[in-house]
C-alpha cells in the first residue's frame, strides 16, 4: 500500500463534492499545501481561525480542512500584521496544508444541505434554487480480457454516481479484429498480419467535465498503443443542482413547538423565527448559513417555512408580509454539523482505499453570538 499523499484525499473529496459546483465568487479546494505531501493526520474544522490551525499544528495534523475558506479574496500581500496572513505564515511554516469545501459541498449531493434537511426530517427533498443539470457522457473502451479490471479501476474515480450507487461499470465479452501497418508497435499481433483478440466492452458513465481527465487515465492505463473508445453524449438527465433544499416533515406541526424542537435538534444556544406560532407547518425550505436570499424561492415553491441564518431585519419583515414562516438558527447553527459528517466521510472512504489514519476535529470552535433573554 502507498503512502497517503493531498493529492489523494483533494481526489476523494472532489470526487463526491466537486470543487466545479461552487459559486463563481467563491474559492473552494486546496489553499496552501504541496499535493504529493504525505498524509498522516487530519482535522475539520468549520472556520480557519487561528486558534483552529494552531490546534491543528498541536495536534501534528499534515491536513486542515474547513468549511469556510482562509483565503477568499485576492491578496495583495501576506503578513503577520492580517489575521488572514499571520495564519497563512504559520500553517506554511508548520507545513499545515489547508483546504475549503465551502459551496461546493453546499450544493452536492449528500452535502451540507442534505445533511441539514436530513437531521430535521426533511422527506423527498430537492434543490430549492435549481442552478443546472451536469450533461452525462458514456464512455465506451474495448480492453483485452487480462487487463480489464486495472483500466476498470483507473476510470472508476471519474464515474458519476447512479442514485445512491457509485463505482457502477458494465462489461461485455467480443472479439476485435485489427491489423498493424507499418510504423505500428502493437502489444498484442504482428506487423501486416490480421489479429483477432478476446476483448471486453467496458462501459461507464461521466459527467461531461470529467471526460477529459478520463480520457487521460484511460491512454496511460490502455495496454494499447492505439486504444479504442468511443463517447456518447446522452439525453439522460442528470439530476439537477442548486441551492438549498426543500422537503416535507411527515405531519404538519406548529410552527412554536417545531422551532422549540430544532434548537434542540441542532443544539443552538437560540432559534429566532417570524410567524404566527400556532401556525402549521409541513413544506420546509431550508439554506444552511446565509441564505435568506432565498426567500423568494421558497415562497415560488410554496414552502410554509424557510429555515437558514443571518436574518436581517428587513428580510424578516418580509416573510411577515408574504405570509411564509421564517426560522434564524444562525449561521453556525445550521453549518456545524459539516464537520462530523467530513470525519466520518473521509474515515470510510479511507478505508475503502486501504488506509486508516486519524481525523481528527476541532474542539474550540463555538458560536461567537451570545443571547441574553429578557423575560416579560
Amino acid at each position: 500500500m502507498t503512502n497517503l499523499k493531498l493529492s489523494d484525499i483533494t481526489g476523494i473529496i472532489n470526487k463526491k463534492y466537486p470543487f466545479a459546483l461552487a459559486e463563481e465568487w467563491d474559492n473552494v479546494g486546496l489553499q496552501l499545501g504541496n499535493p504529493a505531501t504525505e498524509i498522516t493526520r487530519i482535522m475539520v474544522a468549520l472556520d480557519p481561525l487561528p486558534q483552529v490551525i494552531t490546534s491543528a499544528i498541536n495536534s501534528n495534523c499534515d491536513l486542515l480542512i474547513t468549511h469556510h475558506p482562509l483565503i477568499f479574496s485576492p491578496l495583495r500581500q501576506i503578513t503577520s500584521s492580517t489575521t488572514t496572513g499571520s495564519s497563512i505564515l504559520k500553517a506554511a511554516q508548520s507545513n499545515l496544508a489547508l483546504l475549503a469545501m465551502h459551496t461546493n459541498y453546499d450544493i452536492a449531493q449528500d452535502g451540507l444541505n442534505d445533511l441539514l434537511a436530513k437531521r430535521i426530517g426533511l422527506e423527498q427533498t430537492r434543490p430549492l434554487k435549481i442552478t443546472g443539470r451536469n450533461e452525462l457522457i458514456k464512455l465506451v473502451v474495448f480492453v483485452p480480457e487480462e487487463q480489464l479490471a486495472t483500466v476498470r479501476a483507473a476510470l472508476l474515480p471519474h464515474t458519476e454516481s447512479i442514485g445512491n450507487y457509485q463505482d457502477c461499470s458494465f462489461s461485455a465479452a467480443g472479439e476485435g479484429t485489427f491489423l498493424p501497418l507499418a510504423g505500428a508497435q502493437p502489444t498484442i499481433g504482428t506487423i501486416g498480419k490480421l489479429e483477432k483478440v478476446a476483448e471486453q466492452r467496458l462501459e461507464l458513465l461521466l459527467r461531461r467535465d470529467q471526460l477529459s481527465k478520463a480520457i487521460r487515465t484511460l491512454l496511460a492505463v490502455h495496454p494499447y498503443e492505439e486504444p479504442a473508445f468511443d463517447c456518447y453524449p446522452l439525453l439522460n438527465e442528470a439530476p439537477p443542482k442548486g441551492l438549498g433544499r426543500i422537503g416535507s416533515l411527515t405531519e404538519p406541526v406548529r410552527l412554536a413547538d417545531w422551532a422549540a424542537n430544532l434548537a434542540e435538534t441542532l443544539e443552538c444556544r437560540s432559534v429566532r423565527f417570524v410567524g404566527d406560532p400556532a401556525g402549521m407547518i409541513q413544506k420546509i425550505a431550508l439554506c444552511s448559513g446565509s441564505g435568506a436570499s432565498l426567500l423568494r424561492d421558497a415562497i415560488r415553491a410554496g414552502s410554509d417555512l424557510l429555515l437558514t441564518g443571518d436574518v436581517k431585519y428587513h428580510e424578516a419583515r418580509e416573510a411577515e408580509a408574504q405570509g411564509i414562516a421564517l426560522v434564524d438558527a444562525g449561521h453556525f447553527g445550521t453549518e456545524i454539523l459539516m464537520v462530523a459528517a467530513i470525519r466520518d466521510f473521509l474515515t470510510n472512504a479511507l478505508q475503502q482505499a486501504g488506509h486508516t489514519i486519524e481525523i481528527l476535529t476541532a474542539d474550540c470552535e463555538q458560536d461567537p453570538f451570545r443571547t441574553i433573554t429578557r423575560h416579560l
